[in-house]
């Protein structure tokens, strides 16, 4: 039986995020915003209108460029792509053809396979259209947002690393500062080219294209769905059609829009308004000096500290990766705020709380501290750990915060032995205590609960278990 190999392809486009667009001087953040609020003449593409380059756009693109681990060509220029559509009002698009600002780079992804990026340009973004049944709506907000379109070389053959590569684009873009990557409101949109033939093939299939994917699990979804889909059809003997299909997230399954068969004349030309962008090597520099650390960066940190799984989890917040690098050279701690981080902060009850206002070094280094002097319980270090998110306490010092909760255990073996006296004199512990002695070591919690009451929870419950066992010998 023929095997059929996959080959896969894809184009990300990453909104940055400048304050301004990339032509005009209007909000680049229309998140929350009513439709066609943040516009100017040069969105409308009013006649007399010039475009004036944005020149952080310049910066972003460098960076996006420098986490891409690719060339940045130091003289790129803009083109006009023309082609009417009611979202682009001027008729055309200016981008960067012929001489994008980004060169040849690559991605690493998590299991070390390098996915080759071909180049990146930057160009403006166009509107948005929503189709109803009888009419359409154009919203104008998204018209001349600056645009990084990254173009990946065909290096993904499954739909697992089609997601992985997804998601590792999307995080070596937030991490570099350069988009607010925020997928439901189209900050990242992934267009992928899928293509199927036979394993001793020396040509690549026939591809078809799926637009505007907006969520590694619709990447994921939708690449697997195509890939079955064409390699049905080969194994019927049928031909796989050249086109742009379409993906429904409710139904699973992609849908085709239009035939690709003939590529479409854009009738490309010099953008005449714009001049060449001229950079030096001291440009890029300095952005280079400015780049923070890349998802990389932090594998390689932690990879004999934190499991693999652990790590995966934390790279999708920036922030906390951030925070535990700050504890470097401390591994028990860094451990163990971590695992604070997944399982208390990251948990669906309190994601809420995940803020820009982190937790201090010294806030966590002191409560892992009393946690592993038993002075807080596991689960009073998790109280402490979430108090430190709340606007009203979280400047104050963590013993502090621990008195004002009353979970600071008592260590104190002279008055841990006082407490658990005044328990055993109790009758109802009678025959809990004769059945210890009978063998039944069940009853040992019944007793150790029984001090905890009476230590309103403060005692601690391992140094408790060891004076209880001592006494009833």
């Amino acid at each position: 039986m023929t095997k059929y190999i996959p080959t896969i392809g894809v184009e990300c486009h990453v909104q940055l995020c400048t304050k301004t667009k990339l032509f005009s001087e209007v909000d680049n953040d229309a998140r929350l915003k009513q439709p066609n609020s943040c516009v100017s003449p040069v969105d409308y593409g009013l006649p007399g209108m010039l475009p004036r380059l944005n020149g952080e756009a310049i910066k972003f693109a460098i960076r996006a460029g420098l986490a891409l681990n690719a060339k940045i060509n130091l003289e790129s220029r803009f083109d006009r792509k023309h082609y009417y559509y009611p979202d682009l009002p001027k008729g055309y698009q200016i981008t960067q053809m012929f001489h994008p600002i980004i060169g040849e780079g690559y991605v690493e992804l998590p299991n070390g396979h390098k996915v080759r990026i071909e180049h990146a340009h930057l160009e403006e973004d166009a509107g948005k259209s929503s189709h109803e049944s009888s009419y359409s709506l154009v919203d104008l907000n998204r018209a001349g947002t600056p645009l990084v379109e990254i173009v990946s070389q065909p290096d993904i053959h499954s739909a697992a690393e089609a997601r992985d590569y997804a998601k590792e684009l999307w995080r070596v873009m937030t991490y570099a500062g350069v988009t607010y990557g925020d997928l439901y409101n189209g900050n990242m949109r992934f267009d992928v080219n899928i293509s199927v033939a036979p394993e001793d093939s020396t040509e690549l299939g026939t591809r078809t294209e799926m637009k505007n994917l907006n969520s590694f699990r619709s990447v994921e979804r939708a690449v697997e769905y195509e890939i079955k889909r064409q390699t049905k059809l080969l194994e019927k003997g049928e031909a796989v059609i050249q086109e742009t299909r379409g993906w429904n997230e409710a139904t699973g399954e992609t849908t085709g829009q239009r035939s690709k068969e003939d590529a479409k004349d854009y009738r490309y030309m010099p953008e005449p308004d714009i001049p060449p962008i001229c950079l030096d090597s001291a440009d890029v520099e300095a952005e280079a000096a400015n780049l923070p650390k890349m998802p990389s960066w932090y594998r390689q940190k932690f990879n004999n500290v934190l499991s693999q799984d652990l790590v995966e989890v934390l790279l999708d917040y920036p922030n906390l990766m951030a925070k535990l690098a700050e504890l470097e050279g401390n591994q028990a701690a860094t451990k163990k705020v971590a695992n604070l981080f997944s399982s208390v902060l990251l948990a669906e009850e309190n994601t809420s709380l995940l803020n820009d206002k982190l937790p201090t070094k010294e806030q966590l280094i002191t409560l892992v501290e009393m946690n592993d002097n038993n002075e807080l319980s596991s689960t009073a270090t998790k109280e402490v750990f979430i108090k430190f998110f709340d606007p009203e306490m979280h400047y104050k010092e963590t013993r502090t915060i621990a008195k004002e909760l009353s979970v600071i255990q008592e260590n104190d073996l002279g008055a841990l032995e006082e407490i658990v006296n005044t328990v055993l004199e109790k009758p109802e512990t009678q025959k809990a205590q004769s059945d210890f002695r009978a063998g039944q070591e069940k009853v040992l919690g019944f007793l150790v609960g029984q001090v905890m009451k009476e230590s309103k929870g403060k005692a601690n419950p391992s140094a408790v278990q060891k004076i209880l066992r001592e006494k009833l010998r």
